[in-house]
């Protein structure tokens, strides 16, 4: 080998690293060979450049040496990139650009990590043609365990190092590059994603407290780039619609959501939600049915409101390519509804980014119900429809009630009912398996209204 200094421990190309406060702290460590031919001192340097312009980042640092020509440094550079570590051995009389050769470390961003977890609508399974393209300065952690510029499909096994979440067949088209291309254009740095989601999971493979196979290998992933994170991403839900397994979703979900927290050692760890889409297919050959379907829409959405740090966003209005799966247009609208919702939680930008949801139901006495619902922009909008095609359903103990008319105003729906509803009535909105087609949205955003289940109506 040639004089010079080698790295044998650092970020690797392509790598993207959570920055804290503006800033990483970077650890690199690596050997050196002498010179022979040179009987002075000979030390090591490094620098981080600017990839698009080789401007200094951080000017030649001497780095500490070991026994054995070994080395050492640790750089703290600033959010931005992309970014090019250079290194060199340099003789003492000698100037610095004309040391001995180093190694090089190429296209490294600092900036947001997001891991993409939850089953195939998470890993992608859009079949449809869009316009989605790679985009540097946007990267991913490969189930092959190189970062590389992150391209679809986001799930790809080729040589995966991870046998647990490998797919059964090719993905597809996913939400998660438009997130993040849309992320970086807005903060104006680079992002990066960890995929470790699975087509046909169930949130047992996620609970440590239950199987547990993919969150060991989420951790070890998530250990493999530095241990931090900006945010987890979930979409997961399909695969706990069964009777035996719905009921339990939200409090299996919050154990999962602790577990997590508890062992990244972020007890604040932002989780980002997607309330189910739809399953347009007879229910019945796959062992479905609508009180499943809605039992985990409503985990989710409550979730959301009773759990801190966990946010959510609508799908139920999002076309599909298959009988389950998102089309992929209507990945790139989910990707975009995420990345708003990210950036109004997590770097306070004042954009509408919250989909309605129920907050109140009010029986008036004569007939009439009044629904009131949070986070409305300016009013909501039900397209004009009929009142027996509106997506909203009161029952109680004798059944049904027939809706006869209804109004809106701001973000109360005035429902005026067949009867008066009993003590013990229910409202339901878009809960079903393939519920009506049109939901309720806010006109300003046109975020459809999270679908709610068996949401009690109470008695002014």
């Amino acid at each position: 080998m040639l004089a010079g200094c080698y790295i044998d421990h650092g970020p690797r190309d392509w790598q993207i690293i959570q920055q804290e406060n503006g800033r990483a702290s970077i650890g690199l460590r690596g050997t050196y060979i002498l010179s022979k031919d040179v009987r002075e001192t000979q030390n090591v340097f490094v620098r981080v450049v600017r990839e698009d312009s080789s401007e200094t980042v951080l000017p030649w640092l001497e780095a500490k040496t070991l026994e054995g020509e070994r080395w050492e440094i640790c750089l703290n550079i600033p959010s931005g990139g992309l970014y090019r570590i250079e290194t060199c051995l340099k003789p003492e009389s000698v100037g610095i650009e004309y040391a001995f050769r180093g190694d090089m470390i190429q296209h490294i961003g600092v900036g947001e990590l997001f891991a993409i977890t939850g089953q195939s609508n998470s890993a992608g399974y859009g079949k449809d043609a869009i316009y989605d393209p790679p985009e540097i300065g946007v990267h991913i952690l490969k189930n092959n365990g190189t970062w590389d510029l992150a391209a679809h499909p986001l799930n790809d096994s080729t040589r995966s190092i991870h046998p647990v979440n490998i797919e059964s067949i090719n993905p597809g088209h996913s939400p998660y590059l438009s997130f993040a291309r849309y992320l970086k254009r807005e903060l104006n740095i680079p992002i990066g994603l960890i995929q470790a989601s699975l087509g046909g999971s169930s949130l047992s493979q996620w609970n440590p407290g239950e199987n547990g196979e993919l969150y060991r290998n989420l951790m070890e992933v998530i250990a493999d780039c530095g241990g931090k994170l900006r945010s987890l991403l979930w979409y997961q839900g399909c695969s706990d619609t069964s009777s035996s397994l719905f009921k339990t979703y939200g409090e299996r979900f919050a154990n999962f959501v602790r577990a997590l927290r508890k062992d990244l050692g972020s007890p604040d760890l932002p989780i980002f939600t997607v309330q189910l889409n739809r399953f347009v297919a007879d229910p019945e050959p796959w062992g479905m049915g609508d009180e499943g379907w809605a039992g985990v829409r409503e985990a989710q959405r409550r979730a959301a409101r009773e759990l801190p740090g966990v946010f959510i966003v609508p799908s139920i209005d999002i076309p599909l390519s298959d009988n389950i799966h998102n089309s992929s247009y209507g990945n790139v609208m989910l990707g975009e509804r995420l990345a708003k919702s990210v950036l109004k939680h997590l770097f306070g930008k004042k954009i509408q980014a919250d989909a309605p949801d129920i907050a109140r139901a009010l029986a008036l006495g004569d007939g009439t119900v009044r629904l009131v619902f949070d986070n409305v922009g300016s009013r909501l909008y039900a397209f004009d429809l009929k009142p027996e095609d509106l997506p909203i359903s009161i029952s109680d103990e004798s059944g049904n009630i027939q809706v006869e008319s209804y109004s809106i105003e701001g973000n109360v729906i005035t429902l005026r009912l067949s009867r008066e509803p009993e003590a013990h009535a229910l409202v339901h909105c878009q809960h079903e398996t393939n519920p009506r087609p049109l939901p309720i949205i806010d006109a300003v955003s046109h975020l459809p209204v999270l679908s709610f289940y068996s949401f009690e109506i109470s008695r002014e």
